[in-house]
């Protein structure tokens, strides 16, 4: 009776291991996109690991694209539940920040880049969650139809439907500028100066004249409750955040592609400040995350 090969059944098991690690930050970046967290996202992942080590890869035509549908679909279901979760969400919601790193070409990691934004992730709230999906795989990951459709189990003329009415309640806001890391950075440095000095100052020019503020706090940190709206922005900024945040160590980061501020309070990161941008480079819309389950986790992570 022969016998099977020890060493080579492990070499086996680690060439599955390893492939499923070259496609982790591929997959971390749809489940990401889909889900709006990075925890959710991280357990999208890890589910889609344990079916990946429980089957037969020789059985796989195209591995790649099976950790893509099987990734995909399972973010869809927890979008689902996300849904119905979120409804009873105390105060306003906003995407987990991330600190990503991605690894690709410059082209396309401006355009991956511009997909993380809080601004951009928010419009796809707008979305169905297969339609979220859709749109995601086929205009930022640039998947064929023919890949998208086995991803969604679906016939090419109901995915393409998909994307259309997808591109339709995104409307012309799926444009997304990105001033130069310089300018991100003078208007960050501006953002700072006028909360630390409590006058507005050279941000009053640097802010759209209809800017929005929206502050997550999840119900268990203090913050605004209401989206405020040009001047009322200045006034909370210059007001009230400047006596609240006025001992915090403040830092730039790297947050959800683009340059973002990061708070601490003795070592502990107690909110997290990005940005969306108008046309002519100034703020539209300011976003504070407090909501601490959401800051827990905010390190480096490899993602596409």
């Amino acid at each position: 009776m022969s016998k099977s090969n020890p060493s080579s059944a492990a070499r086996d098991s680690d060439a599955h291991i390893r492939f499923f690690e070259e496609a982790r930050p591929r997959l971390l970046g749809i489940a990401y996109r889909i889900l709006g967290t990075r925890a959710e996202a991280e357990d999208a992942v890890q589910d889609t690991f344990l079916r990946w080590q429980a089957t037969d890869v020789d059985s796989i035509e195209s591995p790649g694209a099976w950790l893509t549908t099987a990734c995909t679909r399972r973010s869809i279901d927890m979008l689902r539940a996300a849904y119905r979760s979120r409804v009873d969400y105390v105060g306003n919601w906003l995407p987990e920040p991330i600190h990503a790193i991605i690894d690709s070409d410059a082209e396309a990691q401006m355009e991956l880049s511009s997909s993380l934004s809080t601004a951009f992730l928010l419009m796809l709230e707008r979305l169905t969650p297969r339609e979220r999906a859709a749109y995601l795989l086929h205009e930022i990951f640039d998947m064929s139809y023919g890949d998208v459709v086995a991803s969604l189990d679906m016939t090419e003329p109901a995915c393409r439907k998909l994307v259309s009415r997808a591109k339709a309640r995104i409307g012309e806001d799926h444009v997304r500028f990105t001033p130069t890391q310089e300018r991100q950075e003078e208007l960050l440095a501006a953002f700072e100066e006028a909360i630390r000095s409590g006058q507005p100052g050279q941000l009053s020019a640097m802010l759209a004249s209809d800017v929005r503020l929206t502050a997550d706090g999840g119900g268990k940190v203090a913050t605004v409750i209401d989206v405020l709206e040009g001047s009322a922005v200045t006034a909370f900024l210059t007001e009230r955040l400047s006596g609240w945040w006025q001992s915090y160590e403040w830092s730039f980061a790297d947050l959800n592609g683009s340059r973002g501020l990061v708070l601490r309070d003795g070592g502990t990161i107690v909110a997290a400040v990005s940005f969306a941008y108008d046309s002519a480079g100034r703020i539209a819309e300011i976003f504070v995350v407090r909501n601490p389950d959401k800051l827990a986790a905010l390190d480096e992570v490899t993602m596409h």
